[in-house]
């Protein structure tokens, strides 16, 4: 039987975390990785800011992808990496946040692994962080919380199912991405497993961007605030979490932009 003999690249695919948007908030690693590049495969959620420093040279490549809309593929992307790290060039597939974080790596990684191509990750700062310091919280707090989930609000089957009970709990705190089409799932599944209808909700949109908004909510009022709102860019549900802020108030769909 023949075997195809997969012949080593000469650089390995760098998986780099964007960040949530804000130029700043990119590591130093990321941005060398950056400014060192070849080509770029980026994702949708990129931010412009971010894209504006690779280097003057770089081939930029979208790769985006839109639950519930129109896509590139997985299997596309993954054979678009492999195509670029054949070519000998300097890889970098950037994701929005950490790649680590919903970023469907793994699938990425499995296929170099598969074409015996190398890789290596640099971390970045996921949104939901960026998203609890702009309510001027923290994800845990003794004699609270002390966990704090990450979870997604739909996957490649439909809307994903959690550990409502769970999560339903006093106390709770979860930051739910890619949530803004299953509001009213989330809304529903954890009402029916106990969770207090005036348990707090803040919608981080746009988190550490120039555009940042947060919408206040309860769980009662999620969907219609987020009807109300008009959120149209990514967008965090922090569940369990409100503003800081006295002058904001978690009892009605009200918004307020962040500088």
């Amino acid at each position: 039987m023949l075997q195809e003999i997969s012949h080593p690249t000469p650089h390995p695919v760098a998986f780099v975390g964007a960040g949530p948007g804000d130029p700043e908030l990119l590591t130093v690693k990321a941005l060398r990785a950056l400014q060192t590049a070849d080509v770029v495969i980026h994702d949708r959620l990129v931010s412009e800011d971010i894209l504006a420093l690779v280097g003057p040279h770089t081939r930029l490549r979208n790769a985006g992808k839109e639950g519930f809309g129109p896509s590139i593929p997985q299997s596309a992307i993954n054979a678009l990496i492999i195509e670029e790290a054949r070519t000998g060039a300097r890889v970098v597939r950037l994701k929005s946040g950490d790649p680590t974080v919903f970023g469907r790596l793994d699938e990425e990684l499995d296929a170099l692994h598969a074409a015996g191509i190398g890789y290596t990750i640099v971390p970045g700062l996921t949104s939901a962080s960026a998203a609890v310091a702009t309510l001027g919280q923290s994800l845990t707090k003794r004699g609270r919380n002390t966990a704090v989930r990450l979870v997604t609000g739909h996957d490649m089957q439909g809307y994903a199912d959690q550990d409502w009970r769970t999560l339903a709990r006093s106390g709770e705190v979860a930051a739910i991405y890619m949530a803004k089409r299953a509001a009213r799932f989330i809304q529903g599944r954890l009402l029916m497993h106990g969770a207090d209808p005036q348990t707090p909700v803040t919608i981080v949109e746009n988190a550490s961007r120039a555009d940042e908004r947060i919408v206040t909510a309860t769980l009662a009022t999620l969907p219609s605030a987020l009807f109300a709102s008009d959120v149209t860019g990514p967008a965090l549900l922090m569940y369990g979490l409100a503003p800081r802020d006295a002058r904001m108030t978690h009892t009605m769909p009200q918004q307020q932009e962040m500088i």
